[in-house]
């Protein structure tokens, strides 16, 4: 399986240094905060997705494609928190769908990996969120930084992929499993910081109730 396709990195070759740059911005914003920012991310991939699809669907329903689009788009968008669930289903089920039939062509069961990757992704909601913002944002970094290198290094990143499909997809596989290991400890210090400061507010009410009650108790003792 190869991820780093010769024909998608000669078109994507010819976008502008501009416009590559902001993808690997993108992509490693995406590879690095996918956890801590995955509702906003969620909510910007259903509301493109969703115009996408209602630019190309719009002549067929006979309407016009801008407002088919921006209506759609404006819809996915609302109901994306509130589906997360479904959306992970369905990202997983296809994600391990995908996966099997690459590596294990004979275990042509799509219906039985698409309910066993939807219930992971459900179980291990948290884990399966890091691992798929992690590859996609691994996956766009890559392919950014081979058509910068193409750009400013003068690389000829198609005869790259076609020789050496197996070094581009290792270090695909370790730039994603790096991230996912980032974005576990970036999320464990956040709980580890909102614990902290829950914990010191009641620390210092039961210390401020201490010394109150405790001054109300010394006075009370001496008048008595």
């Amino acid at each position: 399986m190869q991820l780093l396709a010769p024909d998608i990195l000669e078109e994507a070759g010819e976008i502008s240094v501009a416009v590559t740059a902001s993808g690997f911005a993108i992509g490693f914003l995406l590879w690095l905060l996918g956890w801590r920012g995955h509702r906003f991310w969620i909510v910007l991939a259903a509301t493109i997705g969703a115009g996408v699809v209602g630019l190309y669907a719009a002549p067929a329903h006979r309407t016009h494609p801008l407002l088919a689009g921006l209506l759609l788009a404006v819809a996915a968008g609302a109901l994306a928190l509130a589906l997360v669930r479904v959306i992970a289903f369905a990202a997983g089920g296809i994600a391990l769908w995908i996966a099997v039939h690459a590596l294990v062509p004979a275990w042509d069961e799509p219906l039985a990996w698409l309910l066993v990757g939807g219930l992971i992704g459900l179980f291990m909601f948290r884990m399966w969120t890091m691992v798929l913002t992690s590859s996609t944002g691994a996956l766009l970094m890559t392919y950014s930084a081979l058509c910068l290198a193409h750009k400013l290094g003068n690389v000829d990143v198609v005869a790259l992929a076609e020789n050496h499909p197996k070094l581009l997809n290792g270090t695909f596989a370790a730039i994603a499993l790096i991230g996912v290991i980032a974005q576990f400890v970036l999320a464990r210090r956040q709980g580890s910081e909102s614990s902290r400061r829950e914990a010191r507010p009641k620390s210092s009410q039961n210390q401020g109730g201490g010394l109150w009650w405790g001054r109300g108790q010394r006075s009370y003792r001496r008048a008595g």
